[in-house]
């Protein structure tokens, strides 16, 4: 049996629709336009006052938003194995309190944990997943740490940074989830372009 650990944005759940939709919303990209969560980012930050445009935006969504978000294609899949191997999931993310600009104060972390239990999260037939296993630090530092400190044998996360961090558990197996991340041998990681290669690369 495994202990298996996940980062939470842009890992488990994906903002990319919810982004986009935000953003025609409140003016800042043409409807016509269609991206990725990364693609509106670039293209807001071209903006002038883009970065504060964009932070302010990443608050409304990661919030009041976040309802609008959708479960990675295959993540199902995956927790559904990881039940029936008996396996832990661990959820570890760094995410802070409030938002960035957010006037009215809403809890990112009691936000993401909402969306969870709407997901299925922490029902007794949903996913393998215990509220205490969920856990929000303030820095990438401290994340790392928790990592190291839950004995993880696996992680997947979706930046680089993080998995490449000389701080990251070197006890630790780690996946890269991305599209677009090319393979080289002097990496640290594994890459899987989506959550049926992660699967296949954590089961078998």
């Amino acid at each position: 049996m495994m202990r298996i650990g996940l980062d939470f944005d842009n890992t488990i759940i994906r903002y990319d629709d919810v982004f986009r939709k935000a953003a025609i919303e409140r003016g800042l990209m043409q409807a016509e336009i269609s991206g990725t969560k990364q693609q509106v980012r670039d293209a807001i930050r071209l903006l002038p006052d883009g970065e504060h445009q964009w932070r302010a935006l990443q608050g409304y969504v990661y919030g009041k938003g976040i309802q609008g978000a959708t479960l990675f294609a295959g993540l199902d899949d995956f927790l559904r194995r990881a039940r029936a191997h008996g396996d832990t999931i661990l959820v570890v993310s760094h995410k802070t309190e409030y938002g960035h600009f957010d006037p009215d104060r809403v809890s990112l972390r009691g936000a993401a944990m909402q969306w969870m239990e709407g997901q299925g999260f922490f029902a007794e037939q949903g996913f393998p997943l215990l509220r205490s296993n969920v856990h929000f630090v303030s820095s990438r530092s401290e994340k790392l740490s928790r990592i190291g400190e839950l004995a993880c044998d696996v992680f997947v996360d979706d930046l680089e940074e993080v998995l490449s961090d000389p701080q990251f558990p070197p006890f630790v197996r780690r996946i890269l989830l991305s599209e677009r991340a090319e393979r080289r041998d002097d990496l640290p990681y594994e890459i899987c372009r989506d959550w049926a290669a992660i699967q296949e690369t954590v089961f078998f």
